[in-house]
């Protein structure tokens, strides 16, 4: 794929793509997004994402899959047979990411840890995605999504909130980790182009999550000795959520004076602009139970439509609450040409989000649709090499597929 039909800010830098499920292909379906040319290389089965997602249309290509791994291209190598496992190391050779969430033990007994590949591509920037760092007990086990939110504190946080341990209910950890994985690839490509070396990247999910909610939640518990207990007591509280209005709900977050007071007017209440618990912000955050509630009261005369035509007048930060279906509908989203749609060549008329942000050195022409397994085998092959018929050799004895059907 050529610069110029990619575009983007990474336009001209190849990727191999050996991740399955979440965390690895959103950090390479970022890579993808802003311009780099992803080999996602899938074993005969396919990645697991492909049929374990909920909605499809057609066997191996659920809606998830769909969403997670467009502009993308498909190899599928069988890498236990000696012919798939060396057109790999020779799409590796000439890539300049490798990105894995394979776990570190079956990556070295595949001969595919840094030290080996570094020695075949000194330039390479080899990203492992881990559920847990070295040196700790727990590496090397296996996890999900779930086995991260229990472990780093997010459930914990919703206990805190509400009760009892709770589940994000999106793979939140996934998403977050593999976000940072594609923030440390692009570091070290930035590293690279003034070394002109190659680097290990090592990102741990445990790790990142937890230091993800400790950020946020150490609080007074950063000081030794403590000066109070953890937790941010307005993120627990539990009317921290959307309000009921007369008619659904609204959230509204007046955090400055000037919007603390609007507020209080808006509401009839304007006397607790003078009440010591609301008077400042530190005031505030220190009776955040109490503003809230003085919020949930004070929501009800009115519907989400008029608070929120009211809110905007006075330049308070509120809006309206969305369900997951509403987004499809909402206004704002709809402005900027958020969702689109497109023709999949084989899935037919699909829903597709555009990209939330902007280079003004140009984008990627969003045009790669996720790939059929193995969709792309023969172009890649014969792009690090490989003749027609070494090809069609490999694909007689197994050792590389192209998409069902071919």
């Amino acid at each position: 794929m050529s610069e110029s039909t990619a575009g983007g800010p990474l336009a001209g830098v190849k990727v191999v793509d050996l991740t399955t499920v979440v965390v690895g292909p959103i950090c390479t379906r970022t890579l993808a997004d802003y311009g780099a040319d992803v080999i996602k290389v899938e074993a005969p089965g396919g990645d697991l994402l492909r049929t374990m997602a909920e909605g499809s249309r057609h066997p191996g290509m659920s809606g998830k899959f769909i969403n997670f791994n467009r502009n993308k291209r498909s190899i599928v190598l069988d890498l236990k047979k000696p012919e798939g496992h060396a057109a790999l190391l020779r799409l590796i050779r000439q890539a300049d990411v490798f990105v894995s969430n394979v776990r570190p033990e079956a990556l070295a007994r595949a001969g595919l840890d840094h030290a080996s590949l570094a020695a075949e591509n000194p330039r390479l920037i080899h990203c492992s995605i881990l559920a847990f760092g070295r040196g700790g007990r727990y590496f090397n086990r296996p996890a999900y999504d779930p086995v991260i939110q229990s472990l780093s504190g997010v459930a914990g946080t919703l206990a805190r909130a509400t009760g009892e341990p709770r589940f994000v209910p999106m793979v939140m950890s996934d998403h977050v980790s593999g976000l940072i994985a594609a923030q440390c690839i692009g570091f070290a490509l930035y590293r690279r182009e003034k070394t002109g070396q190659g680097e290990a990247i090592d990102v741990p999910m445990l790790e990142n999550m937890a230091s993800f909610v400790a950020s946020e939640h150490l609080g007074a518990m950063t000081f030794d000795p403590p000066v109070g207990p953890s937790g941010d007591g307005r993120l627990l509280s539990p009317d921290y959520r959307p309000l009921p209005t007369k008619d659904g709900y609204i959230t509204v977050r007046p955090n400055t004076n000037a919007q603390a007071f609007a507020f209080f007017d808006a509401i009839g209440r304007p006397e607790l602009k003078t009440d010591p618990r609301f008077d400042s912000a530190a005031s505030r955050t220190r009776n955040a139970r109490a503003y809230f509630q003085v919020q949930r009261e004070g929501l009800g005369h009115k519907t989400t439509d008029e608070w929120v035509d009211l809110f905007d007048k006075l330049d308070v930060p509120a809006a309206r609450y969305n369900s997951i279906d509403d987004l499809l509908t909402d206004p704002h989203l709809k402005d900027v040409g958020f969702f689109g749609e497109e023709d999949h060549p084989t899935e037919g008329k699909i829903r597709r989000t555009r990209l939330a942000n902007t280079f003004s050195g140009g984008q990627r022409r969003q045009e790669g649709h996720a790939p059929l397994a193995g969709q792309h085998t023969r172009e890649i092959l014969a792009e690090i090499g490989y003749s027609e018929a070494e090809i069609d050799k490999m694909l007689t004895a197994g050792s590389v597929m192209e998409k069902p059907g071919r």
